[in-house]
Parts: C-alpha cells; sequence; structure tokens
C-alpha cells in the first residue's frame, strides 16, 4: 500500500511518544492487502496453466479473455490481472469509485477501460458502465474466459435495474437505508432483487463462458453472497427477505413505490427470483476471496509484537450502533489500564478489533461510522494516561468525508472542554467530524484502493 506514513499522523499521534510506532502497525494493516499483491499472489501461470487456490485452467483452451468487475480496488486488482494474462486479454471495463482511477497505461494498452462512477449513491455513470459490460459479454462462448475483480463498492458501482426502476428510485431507497443504519448485508439483499447484474446476475450474463472471479472482502465472514451484492455467486436471499428488511426499518412510507410493487409481484411468484445454488450457471463459476479483514487484522498483530508490544485480536466482526460500539471499547480501556497500573500485565498492549458498525443518522452533521465510533469513546478515555483508541476505514473515506477515521487519546475530552466542544452535542447531530477537525485529530490518508471493512486500534502503554 503506497500510503506515506506521515498522512496518518494526526496531533496526538505527533504528541505521543508511542506516535510513531501506531503509525507501523497501521500501515502494515494497509499493506498486508494491497489489492494488486492480494490479487496477484492468488494467481500463479506457468506456462499456458493457470493455477488458483487449488483450481487449474488451460489457457490454451480458451478464445478471447475478457475482463470486467467494480469495485473500489478495481485498479490495482486489474492490474495484476493483465500482468498475468499479458496480451490474451482482449478487452475489458472495470468500474471504480470517484477518485478511484490513476492512470494507467498498462490498463489502456490491453484494451481495459476504467469507469468512474458514484458511491455510496448510484448514479448514470455506474448504470452506464454496467450496461457496457452487459454489453461486452454479449455472445460469449464455452471456450471463452472471463475474470471479475470484485471489491467493496462495487454494489452501488454496478447496476442495471430491472424494468419499472428507476436509478432515482434506487438512490431515493439507498439514502433511506443509509439514515436508518441498515447493515450492508440489508441493503445489498434489496438492491439484489431490483439488479439484472447482481445476485448472480453477472454469472448468468456471462454464462456459458468459463467465470473466474477474485474478490477482496468488505463483509464480515466473506459471505459470496453479500460481498458487492455477489453477482458471480449464488443467492441466498429472496423478495420476501427484500420486503423483511423494508418492515423492520418501518419505511413502508419512504420507499418508491415502484420498488414495492416489484417486491410484492416477486413475492407472489410473479417474477422469478435471484438464481439459487444448484442453478447451471454456477457450475462454470469459480469464486476465490483473495483478501479480507482477518488478514489486514494478523498482519497489524504482528507488527505489534515485532516493535514490542503484546498483541491481540479482540474480533473481526464488530457491528451494531457505532457510537455505542465506541462507548464499549472506552470501557474496555479503561479497565485494561486498570489492569496494567496494577503491575498485572508486563507490556504496553495493542488491541485490534475488526468489523463495520453502522450510524442511524438523527442530526445533519458530518461524519462516518469510524469517525462516530471514535467520537463514541471520548468520555470514557477521558483522564487516562498512556492510552489511544485509532479507527480506520480501509479504504480511507470514512462515510461522505474525506477522513479515514479519528484518534482519541485520554486527553481529548479536556481539549475539546478547553475549546468549547461537548461530545454529546456532536453525537447528536452526527457531526463527528467537525469534533475531530477542531482537535486536529481526523485521519487522512486519501483513497487507498483497498477496502476490507474498518479497524479499531487500543493502545494502553
Amino acid at each position: 500500500m503506497r500510503i506515506a506514513k506521515n498522512r496518518l499522523m494526526t496531533y496526538s499521534l505527533m504528541a505521543a511518544p508511542w506516535g510513531q510506532e501506531a503509525v507501523k502497525i497501521m500501515t502494515s494493516a494497509l499493506d498486508a492487502v494491497d489489492p494488486y499483491e492480494a490479487t496477484q499472489r492468488h494467481l500463479e501461470r506457468q506456462g499456458n496453466r493457470l493455477d488458483l487456490n487449488g483450481a487449474s485452467f488451460n489457457l490454451a483452451q480458451y478464445q478471447q479473455v475478457y475482463l470486467v468487475g467494480a469495485g473500489k480496488a478495481g485498479v490495482p486488482m486489474a492490474r495484476a490481472v493483465v500482468e498475468c494474462l499479458g496480451e490474451q486479454v482482449k478487452a475489458g471495463l472495470v468500474i471504480v469509485k470517484d477518485g478511484y482511477a490513476p492512470d494507467d497505461d498498462d490498463l489502456t494498452a490491453a484494451g481495459v477501460e476504467i469507469v468512474e462512477a458514484g458511491h455510496p449513491i448510484p448514479d448514470e455513470r455506474g448504470r452506464y458502465g454496467t450496461l457496457r459490460i452487459i454489453k461486452l459479454l454479449e455472445g460469449v462462448k464455452t471456450d471463452d474466459l472471463v475474470v471479475c475483480v470484485i471489491s467493496g463498492g462495487g454494489s452501488a458501482l454496478m447496476h442495471a435495474l430491472v424494468a419499472g426502476v428507476s436509478l432515482q428510485d434506487l438512490q431515493r431507497l439507498t439514502s433511506c437505508l443509509l439514515a436508518v443504519g441498515a447493515d450492508i448485508q440489508e441493503i445489498n439483499t434489496l438492491r439484489k432483487h431490483l439488479d439484472q447484474i447482481k445476485g448472480g446476475g453477472l454469472a448468468r450474463a456471462a454464462s456459458p463462458a468459463q467465470v473466474v472471479t477474485l474478490i477482496l472482502s468488505d463483509v464480515i465472514g466473506d459471505p459470496l453472497d453479500v460481498i458487492a451484492s455477489g453477482p458471480t455467486a449464488p443467492d441466498r436471499s429472496t423478495f420476501t427477505d427484500a420486503w423483511a428488511v423494508i418492515k423492520r426499518y418501518e419505511i413502508l412510507d419512504k420507499v418508491p413505490s415502484s420498488i414495492l410493487e416489484h417486491l410484492q409481484q416477486g413475492m407472489r411468484g410473479e417474477i422469478q427470483d435471484t438464481p439459487k445454488q444448484g442453478d447451471e450457471i454456477f457450475q462454470r463459476v469459480t469464486n476465490c476471496i483473495v483478501g479480507n479483514n482477518s488478514q489486514a487484522a494478523q498482519a497489524a498483530l504482528e507488527a505489534a509484537r515485532r516493535i514490542g508490544y503484546q498483541g491481540l485480536l479482540l474480533t473481526t466482526e464488530l457491528q451494531g450502533e457505532a457510537s455505542r460500539a465506541g462507548q464499549t471499547l472506552g470501557a474496555l480501556v479503561r479497565q485494561v489500564k486498570r489492569a496494567r497500573d496494577a503491575n498485572t500485565l508486563a507490556k504496553p498492549l495493542c488491541l485490534v478489533v475488526g468489523g463495520e458498525t453502522t450510524v442511524t443518522i438523527a442530526g445533519e452533521g458530518k461524519g462516518g461510522r469510524n469517525q462516530e465510533l471514535a467520537l463514541g469513546a471520548v468520555e470514557g478515555l477521558a483522564g487516562l494516561d498512556g492510552v489511544a483508541l485509532v479507527t480506520l476505514a480501509t479504504d480511507g473515506g470514512d462515510g461522505p468525508t474525506d477522513a479515514a477515521g479519528a484518534v482519541v487519546t485520554g486527553d481529548s475530552f479536556a481539549r475539546a472542554k478547553a475549546i468549547g466542544l461537548v461530545p454529546a452535542d456532536y453525537l447528536r447531530r452526527n457531526d463527528s467530524y467537525h469534533f475531530f477537525e477542531a482537535l486536529d485529530d481526523l485521519i487522512k490518508t486519501g483513497p487507498t484502493l483497498t477496502n476490507v471493512n474498518d479497524l479499531t486500534f487500543l493502545f494502553i502503554m
């Protein structure tokens, strides 16, 4: 991962004697899930034989090779594929988030086009790119190979809506689900039942060709049917499940009528559901996870131990409301700090937490789940010496902001109070960004071009 270490520095990390060590640990986590290297590690080629996690493919058997996909890590993943397959790639198109498309002459020379589109709210560019992918795959044959690169963000970026549902309808639904704090599995359950390409739809479009999908996971537990809405995986969810999400959050009156009507038709059996396990379109599909949150967390622990910390992974499945998670982690740090001060723990500690929380939006402030989690911990850490909680969105973008996360130390509360900032007020407004901006404690990496959920680091000296 080509992130300069000084871009991770904040006021609190620069002021702390262990700040540089914390930055090294975070950088190691990002390096471990570099999409180019992760993809490259899983593609082994000897002559015309391509090996992928135990599966072998004879490249001499394929007439045409196409490269398609979507996600924040699309460019580096596509580059790794092109370097492996070389001139055998006939053409391709990959959709990425705005700002995630650095110039790449190798991809251009290989005939692979990169299209930028909106995220997390889908836009017209994503629809246009998706329709071009479908067009590219028209007429593929049994002796063709389609390589897909899929990463976090792919569900919003790649969409071809069913008849009767407009892009504006999807945008309204997405905004509504984000506002009520729906998690990614719930959001994607709905998306899959409103789209032609999700929930196995890309596998259908690529049939009868051989399909190989390389996946960088941004979903807890790496469920193939949820990551980017599972474009090449059998779908376990149903129209009834999609309707249940709307009922659960009591948003029937906010969802466009076109969407409600489509789901009701599906529940009545008038519309065919997404393809399930056992469908023949999946007989020639190989899905492979090339990187995930666990790999990043383990790399952080290894780096911490090399430096001299006692490292411990608490979980890679943190979920729930972000501010409450922050309160819980803050209380945990306080308890561990007591044990440390009582000399029952010999080394400084680095505790790592992975996962993905959600934010129920009640105010009109600015922020993201990582910043909100950090803000939730401010009061719990108040007054403690030698502690810090650091949050990090591994893609470099936390919510609709230019920050990846934030840093909280034992003096954050006092520093905030000195300039008139009350954490509870900022939480009520969902305005974590401006709270930490005032303290100069926002972490800003810029686009990392990877995406494997979030990481939180707890340091106890």
